[in-house]
Formats: C-alpha cells, structure tokens, sequence
C-alpha cells in the first residue's frame, strides 16, 4: 500500500503531500489508443477533495493555452480498479501511480505506453538516475515522477536543545548519545511515536527500519531487500531492527505523554503533533508532510520557531541518503493530446505551478526550493535536489503488497507488542508470494 493513500488520508488539508487525481475511462484495449482524440484527456489517481482542486487549478492555463480539456477522477480503489479497467479495455488516458511496483505490474502487461520524447526529454534532463529507474521497466521509460515527500525527518525544539546543550547530530552513534543526555537531563522519555493507522497501523515503523538499511548497507543491499534477494531474516536486516530497538524498544527512550514501550501501537500517528508543539516530547521521526500537523497544533515549524528538523544521520557523517515517496505518471494511449499533457505534468513549469500551490514538493531540479509554501519544504527539495543525496523510494511501497501492506506492518506492531525480533523477521518474510 502506497505512502500516498494510506499516510495521506488523515493529513490536515493544507499539507497533503503529493497530488492524486484521475477521471472518467476512455476506450481503448491493451496499450491501446482510443477510438479518436477529442481534446479531452481523462486522468485516474487517489487523491480528491482540495488536493484535486489545486490540480485542477495548476494546469488551468495550460488547458486555456492548448485547448486541451483535462477531466479528473479519484478512487480509493485505484490499486484494483486501475487493473481491471485495462484488462476490461476501458483504461484512463493516464494514471498516477502512487506505486512504481503497480506502473512496472501493467507495463510489463503491455498495458501501457512507452514514455514520449518530450517526456524522455525531461526526464533526462531534470530527473536523477535515481527517480528514473521508478519509472523504467526492462530498460524502456514509462512515465515520469509527479511528486515527491521526504521521510526520515526528526523533529525537535531548537529552544529546547540549546538548554540542554546538545547540538543537532551528525551521526547515528550521536542521535543516541543525544538522546541518552535529554533523558539524563530531564528524567523523561525524549522520544514519542505513534503506529496506530487504522488498517494500515505499522506503517511509521517500516520507515524507521527503511531509514536504518539504507544508512547502515547502503543502497545496493536496500535494493536486493526490496528485490526479496536479501530476505529479511538476513543479519543485515535484524540489524536495522536491532538500532531502531535501541530507541523504541527502550522503556527510557519512549513513550512521551503516551506510557509505555506498548502504548506506541496504541497512539494514532497524527496524535503525536500536540505533544511535539507543546515540547512534552523532545524528538519524534516522521516525514516532511508532518509539519502542516505541528502547525495545526499550534507550533510555528522553523529554524527560529517552536518546532523544527534535521534528517535522520547515517552512520557516518556526510553522504546523505533518504528515503520517500512520489508518484509515477503512466500513459495508456498515445494520441496527440494525452502526449502534450504526459509531457507537461514532467515539466518544471508545472512542477513550479502545482508546489506555489503549498502543501507539496517535487523532485523536478527545474523546480526552485523558494516556491515551496514552508521552511521545511523548500529544505525537503534542496534535499532530493543535492547531487550528494542517495534517494530510495519506500521500501514498501516497492515490495509485494502482501509484505509492504501486509506482513511487514503488522510484524512491526508484534515487535512493539514484544515479540521477538527472530520471529518478527520470520513472520513477515512468510508473507512474500512464492513464485
């Protein structure tokens, strides 16, 4: 299940991270075109309500400009309905995936079209390597990255660390030995986390051990556990398990304003904010769309302010990596009308459009940082942006939704409840399909 569907649902309105949109079928079989090209362009994804507004209205000169009409639909059951609808030969033009694993599954079925030159073109030219290998499959380009999130943020109060004396960390050995000072210093649990999610309760602990494999192996073995070729019974992966223990695990180290090591599980995740603003906790790790949760709690989010955040360190200081999340625009038809708008969505004049908008960011290098609606946002893309940056798209959003939505969400709330590390690991490896 995608970061975008299931972490978006509860966000506050003026921080949904990444746009969804789609719109009514047109015809067409396999990879086919429809019937003929009216102007119009019909587009599927997930996100409606405002979020489908702000589309609407970042490509509204486009359209006056074109003459091309786009109609927009969302569905809550886009991962089903978007296969079904193109076996049943009644795909949309184009689709938004919120999973790159979904886009691969139907280009692969010959459902989908190859990427466009101008779309090609764009990518080449203002997408990373890293972001475009999302969008390939066996070596052909399908679509381009829409938006983008940053996870692996840790907030924290600015006023607060300048009292305790401790500095923004730069390595993982010094986010602990930060974290062992604040507890010393006021006798309290630093960190606060949140799992609960409804359906999909778990999820914030699959970014922690997501943020671990990579800073701790690097993205080469991340990528062989997202291809299942290291298992997560692997020793690699137990030891991400075991550093992320080190801090939820420890009855001292969680759960401020919440109780004990358990009551994580009990938490919903978006509860957390009051206490972060209210500085009941010292640090809590969540992505880049949660400062529109501190603000509605109250907090004013920057370097100056009540709340703000540094990126989770690696081991060792410098090389920074992150992992996120983002959406892949794909093409079902190749008429003259679906290629124009496939080609503009992977442009930096919408990009620059859609993030003035507020709320979102992109990992398009032709955007400019100073669009973004807040501190924290503009940061986020200079993040994705920086050369230096190893980028990872969520590992489970990548894996088999019987794992990434499945096993692996609920092994990390067993492990929260106290089941052993071993037999988490073992649990949720079960749950990848055989072939």
């Amino acid at each position: 299940m995608s970061f975008i569907r299931t972490r978006r649902a509860a966000l506050p309105l003026a921080t949904l991270a990444i746009a969804g949109i789609a719109l009514t079928a047109c015809s067409g079989g396999p990879g086919g075109s429809s019937a003929k090209d009216d102007n119009t362009v019909t587009v599927y994804g997930t996100i409606a309500d405002t979020e489908a507004k702000l589309l609407e209205e970042s490509w509204a000169d486009f359209e006056k400009s074109s003459g091309i009409k786009i109609k927009y639909e969302s569905s809550k059951e886009f991962e089903s309905q978007i296969g079904i609808r193109a076996q049943g030969g009644n795909p949309p033009d184009l689709a938004i995936f919120p999973q790159p694993g979904l886009l691969a599954d139907l280009a692969k079925r010959d459902y989908l079209k190859p990427a466009p030159a101008g779309v090609k073109a764009n990518v080449e030219k203002y997408w990373s390597k890293d972001w475009a290998a999302y969008g390939t499959v066996n070596d052909t380009l399908y679509g381009a990255p829409l938006m983008a999130s940053v996870k692996g943020f840790v907030w924290y109060s600015p006023k607060k660390f300048a009292e305790w004396g401790v500095e923004v960390p730069k390595t993982w050995d010094e986010l602990l030995a930060v974290t062992k000072t604040i507890q010393e210093k006021t006798g309290t649990a630093p960190w606060c986390a949140g799992f609960a999610s409804g359906d999909a309760s778990g999820w914030p602990g699959t970014d922690w051990v997501e943020d671990l494999v990579l800073r701790q192996q690097g993205p080469d073995v991340y990528d062989e556990w997202v291809a299942n070729k290291v298992k997560f019974t692997d020793p690699k992966i137990k030891e991400a398990f075991d550093s992320v223990g080190k801090i939820l695990l420890n009855p001292q180290y969680v759960n401020a304003g919440f109780g004990d090591v358990t009551s994580i599980n009990s938490t919903e995740f978006g509860d957390v904010a009051p206490k972060v603003a209210d500085g009941t906790c010292a640090l809590h790790h969540q992505a880049s769309f949660y400062s529109g949760f501190l603000e509605d709690a109250g907090a004013k989010v920057a370097e100056d302010g009540d709340v703000w955040a540094f990126v989770t360190p690696g081991i060792d200081e410098g090389a920074p990596a992150v992992t996120g999340g983002g959406e892949i625009v794909g093409a079902f038809n190749d008429n003259e009308s679906t290629v124009k708008v496939q080609e503009y969505l992977s442009s930096p004049e919408w990009a620059n459009k859609r993030v003035k908008l507020g709320g979102v960011i992109s990992a398009n290098n032709g955007l400019d940082p100073a669009n973004a609606s807040t501190p924290i946002l503009s940061q986020a893309i200079e993040i994705l942006q920086d050369p230096k940056t190893t980028f990872r798209f969520d590992a489970s959003d990548l894996m088999p939704g019987s794992v990434g939505a499945g096993t692996f969400w609920k092994g990390m709330v067993n492990w929260i409840n106290g089941d052993s590390t071993d037999s988490v690991l073992e649990q949720i490896e079960a749950g990848w399909p055989s072939e």
